[in-house]
């Protein structure tokens, strides 16, 4: 087996006297789909925050290819190859899809004392990382706000991408999306498979899980109580576990 990519050991997340995340020992491995599911209050969200460098654990250890690290911030663990990407997708709604693809690494030209935009450059580049994506927009200087759901996942996709990331968590990827723009996210996050890259998929959406995950981890009261591979396993299979902390 490839060595693990992330590795974390002993982490625990605490608030004050709240145990949100109990002495969690995770591996995460090169190009799979790693889904991280649990009830309301399980976990799952506090540990995701530590993994992404939103907040610092409060115990253990983190390992990125096989060197300990510690992210200050979501922009030091994008730095790093650990991108994300939330429910609300950070995205600047009035802003062209290109400006979103490079926002905080924006491409400039001309001579020092003179730096504007390279917009050209930009949109060919936005509308390549869009094309590895089977998503095909023609207009990258259309506002994002006009994207439906599907197309705005892939930009926020693009953007990881931009930063060549190869750990990408996607905190809720479908919801509130119709039949068809899940089915063009699933497209999407099997893309990301395809190129090896590496997904932790956070959802309550059981049928997603089980048509994505290589494997699952269920949380329970803060701690990961179960961690196996998914291949067989089914929405029901994966909601009993969820709910007895047993596997199924």
């Amino acid at each position: 087996m490839a060595a693990p990519l992330l590795s974390l050991r002993g982490v625990g997340k605490n608030y004050g006297a709240v145990i949100a995340v109990r002495d969690v020992d995770l591996d995460v491995y090169p190009g799979e789909v790693l889904a991280i599911c649990g009830d309301n209050g399980a976990g799952k969200s506090s540990l995701i925050k530590v993994i992404s460098g939103a907040q610092a654990p409060s115990a253990g250890s983190i390992t990125l290819r096989g060197a300990e690290t510690r992210f200050r911030s979501p922009h030091d663990a994008l730095a790093q190859g650990v991108a994300t990407i939330y429910q609300d997708l950070a995205l600047a709604p009035r802003l062209s899809i290109a400006a979103n693809v490079f926002m905080g690494a924006e491409l400039t030209r001309g001579p020092r004392w003179l730096r504007m935009l390279d917009k050209p450059r930009m949109a060919r580049e936005a509308r390549a990382y869009l094309a590895r994506l089977s998503v095909a927009i023609d207009d990258m200087r259309r506002p994002v706000e006009g994207l439906s759901g599907g197309q705005r996942q892939a930009v926020a996709i693009s953007r990881a991408l931009r930063w060549d990331a190869s750990i990408i968590i996607m905190d809720e990827p479908t919801a509130a999306l119709g039949v068809k723009e899940t089915a063009q996210v699933l497209d999407l996050i099997r893309h990301l498979k395809s190129e090896g890259r590496t997904v932790l998929l956070i959802s309550h959406n059981m049928a997603d899980v089980a048509a994505l995950a290589t494997r699952v981890a269920i949380m329970k009261s803060g701690a990961k109580v179960i961690d196996m591979p998914a291949d067989g396993l089914g929405p029901d299979d994966i909601g009993h576990m969820i709910m007895t902390g047993r596997a199924a």
